[in-house]
């Protein structure tokens, strides 16, 4: 089944799906041996693992090639995390092209200002894109994608900036109607109270996917009960990894040496093994002439 098709079709679903973070192709890998169905390519994961901060800094060509790898090592559909499109209605027709060639199945955009800031640095701050603006966004890239199974999300962070949840339903509905496949509900609040407001006039209008990050004890079975559609774990890989990494780094330092180390770490061969390097080898079976097959063993050899 096509990449797009799953990801429709998970959107399409009444059972609660969730789509779980990658920021490169060795991640993406490792999430979907994990089981998950779906992949979250999150903008402050991608740009985090650039080191570069989630304003905008990373170009959307960069972003695309990282995407790319990601859609490449991976046989489960990518959401893309689009921020707020980059640009406007054209940047976003462009985008949408330069994804599908790359069988990225969705993208998000958001409808805050470009170059956008994260949602969680100084969010009663930032502004709101204007609401005939964004629709017409939206509009230009469902007429711009081929694959008529080819997702976009629209994600309101109306109360992200304090505006309120008429404005959040408002938003929503007018983004429903411009043609979105969904909409991202956003909310920084410790509980769910603002999700619950919203879901319960909301009813089952569209389908709504939520980032829980904040409010991330509460109990899954209740977003099932409200009738989420999807949930995202937006950055958990990357935190995990800057824990181990960080760990890793200095006890090596403080010991001066990695013999510790070895029986906590993965082996190399795990590496090999998520690179496909078995593939490699059997490809040269078929395509590398013997003699080459020998000269190439010798110097892998020493």
């Amino acid at each position: 089944m096509k990449k797009t098709t799953q990801l429709s079709e998970m959107f399409g679903r009444r059972d609660l799906d969730f789509l779980c973070e990658a920021h490169n192709g060795l991640s993406a890998r490792i999430v979907e041996e994990a089981g998950f169905k779906g992949i979250w390519a999150s903008g402050l994961t991608l740009s985090g693992s650039m080191g570069v901060r989630d304003n905008n800094e990373a170009s959307w060509t960069q972003v695309l090639e990282l995407v790319e790898f990601m859609s490449d090592a991976t046989r489960v559909p990518i959401l893309l995390d689009g921020d707020t499109g980059y640009g406007n209605f054209n940047n976003l027709r462009r985008l949408v092209s330069k994804l599908e060639s790359r069988h990225v199945a969705g993208v998000c955009i958001e409808d805050k200002l470009f170059p956008k800031t994260n949602s969680f640095i100084d969010g009663e701050r930032q502004g709101l894109a204007e609401l005939d603006e964004f629709c017409g966004k939206i509009k230009a890239g469902k007429d711009t994608q081929r694959d008529d199974d080819f997702v976009i999300v629209a994600r309101t962070e109306a109360l992200i900036v304090g505006a309120g949840l008429k404005e959040a339903l408002n938003r929503a509905d007018a983004y429903r109607l411009a043609g979105a496949d969904a909409i991202l509900v956003h909310s920084k609040k410790r509980g769910p109270d603002e999700i619950e407001a919203f879901m319960q006039e909301w009813g089952n209008r569209h389908p709504i996917v939520i980032v829980p990050t904040t409010y991330h004890s509460t109990p899954t079975s209740r977003f099932a009960e409200l009738g989420i559609s999807t949930i995202i774990w937006a950055n958990h890989i990357l935190r995990s990894a800057i824990s181990v990494m960080r760990k890793t780094a200095e006890d090596i330092f403080t010991m001066q040496s990695v013999a510790a180390q070895e029986g906590r770490i993965a082996p190399v061969s795990e590496i090999f093994r998520l690179q496909n390097a078995d593939e490699l080898r059997q490809a040269e079976e078929i395509y590398l002439p013997g003699e080459r097959r020998d000269i190439k063993e010798h110097l892998a050899a020493g």
